[in-house]
């Protein structure tokens, strides 16, 4: 495989693990399998950092992979979310709170690409909140319950705050909407 392709492959690995770590949360409900569960959404985390590493290092940067890393990594921290609701190992209403910033952002990049080209980068909240959240769910599936609700806390906090900052950053977008 060629150097330029490997982050994309990553990212698809990344895609390709939801399903078995939804399937290792969905059939086993022991403390085992809670902590399988953990290591494949830490190994999937892992390929989140690896393959923007890698692609600004080689300077490989793509459109697919500017389209699909951030989708692999909103459906795989909203999928363990999701499941983790039904685990009551996370309140509802802050994944609601989550994925709801998820999908908002998620569209702003869209609306941004669409006006004018411009990609919306992830800043240092964004960030922050990623990190939160995916440590926040490694710990809460390892069962280490005040680290991981702390972490949750933080992410929750840091959710709300970057999809502020990202909205107010691009409020010139919808400056004739309430005239």
């Amino acid at each position: 495989m060629k150097k330029e392709n490997i982050p994309n492959a990553l990212t698809l690995i990344r895609v390709v693990m939801i399903p078995i770590f939804i399937a290792i949360l969905s059939l086993s409900h022991s403390y085992l399998g809670h902590i399988v569960a953990a290591v494949i959404f830490a190994i999937a985390s892992i390929t989140d950092y690896l393959d923007g590493f890698l692609a600004r290092k080689w300077n490989v940067v793509s459109n697919f992979g500017k389209f699909a890393d951030p989708m692999a990594d909103k459906l795989l921290v909203m999928s363990a979310f999701i499941m983790m609701i039904e685990l009551k190992m996370v309140p509802a209403w802050i994944a609601a709170v989550i994925i709801c910033r998820e999908l908002a952002v998620t569209g702003l990049r869209l609306l941004l690409v669409e006006t004018g080209g411009t990609v919306l980068a992830a800043a240092m909240p964004g960030k922050i909140k990623t990190f939160s959240q995916m440590f926040a769910i490694i710990f809460l599936l390892c069962h280490w319950t005040l680290p991981g609700q702390v972490l949750l806390y933080i992410a929750l906090i840091f959710t709300i705050y970057s999809g502020y900052d990202y909205f107010k950053g691009s409020s010139y977008l919808f400056k004739d909407t309430f005239k």
